[in-house]
């Protein structure tokens, strides 16, 4: 008695889920390809995270209102959802910090509505503060966990520093409204536009001297932020457009044209050889070629090479 073999393919063997094509995370995915998804995800992220961003501070310079603020706290909100989402975290871990993020942008909203003047105001202030040092702190964890350096990541610096800007731009706001608005000497007024002007020239080092801080605390904040973004761009972004720079050689390196590589095997024979003419220069014979010897000379003498 014989059996008969079993002729059933290898995909009715493996079920439904072999015919769907191969997982994007199969073993059959080199670790390149892998990176390459990797940023290519993120990098897309921190593009519309820097949008945002310059989105953000032009409708608060242009606009002026109440309710301008509110949606800027909102639209802060937004940029550190981008953040997070870049971050390896957990679904679970991203939708519990989300929730309490939205809870607490949506009351420092209504803050800003409620007492613009007030300490509500500087509630408000120091809760997009906390939220925005957050999102600076995520985006340059990421950044520096890339393993290559491409233009994406000097999206994710450029991003991490107009962060940093407004970050301190709404300590200054809520140092004002828990100050009694007398934040600025000379009894300057001080409303989201100024301190976010006074935060960026502060930070640049530019340092204009229409603004300053009257206090000694809001000095010493001003200094923090100065030597913070002097380090910021002498370190990060300085390293980073210097390694991609080096990693645009390597890929120009790498994608040379096959007729530079060298032809043949490892260990092959050269593709010509030298031999020694008559004359004694130095010629060329392709390999396989059979060696020539010399003929007959007037005299019944056949030449010889020259060894001297």
């Amino acid at each position: 008695m014989t059996t008969r073999p079993d002729r059933r393919s290898a995909q009715d063997r493996s079920g439904p889920d072999a015919a769907a094509g191969p997982s994007p995370a199969t073993s059959d995915d080199t670790p390149a390809d892998r990176t390459s998804q990797s940023r290519l995800g993120t990098g897309s992220r921190f593009g519309g995270l820097l949008l945002i961003l310059v989105f953000t501070y032009l409708l608060s310079a242009f606009v002026v209102g109440v309710v301008i603020d509110a949606v800027q706290v909102l639209l802060f909100l937004a940029v550190v959802l981008l953040a997070l989402r870049t971050g390896r975290l957990s679904r679970r871990a991203f939708r519990i910090t989300a929730a309490g993020l939205v809870a607490g942008s949506v009351a420092a909203a209504v803050l800003q509505l409620a007492d613009h003047t007030g300490p509500g105001a500087g509630v408000a202030n120091s809760w997009t503060a906390l939220v925005l040092l957050l999102a600076a702190v995520l985006i340059v964890r990421r950044v520096l966990a890339q393993p290559e350096i491409t233009l994406q990541s000097i999206y994710g610096a450029v991003s991490a520093y107009l962060v940093l800007g407004l970050m301190f731009a709404a300590v200054y706001a809520a140092m004002n409204r828990f100050g009694g608005n007398t934040f600025f000497a000379n009894g300057q007024h001080g409303d989201t536009q100024t301190f976010q002007y006074f935060s960026f020239v502060t930070l640049t080092t530019t340092g204009y001297g229409d603004f300053t801080a009257a206090g000694s605390g809001g000095r010493a904040v001003a200094v923090l932020e100065a030597i913070t973004g002097q380090i910021f761009l002498a370190t990060l972004v300085a390293r980073l457009v210097a390694g991609f720079r080096g990693s645009a050689r390597r890929a120009q390196a790498s994608q040379a044209p096959a007729s530079q590589a060298p032809a043949g095997p490892a260990g092959a024979r050269r593709a010509s050889t030298r031999r020694r003419g008559a004359s004694g220069l130095i010629g060329l014979r392709p390999p396989g070629a059979a060696r020539r010897r010399p003929g007959p000379v007037s005299g019944g003498r056949s030449a010889r090479t020259d060894r001297r």
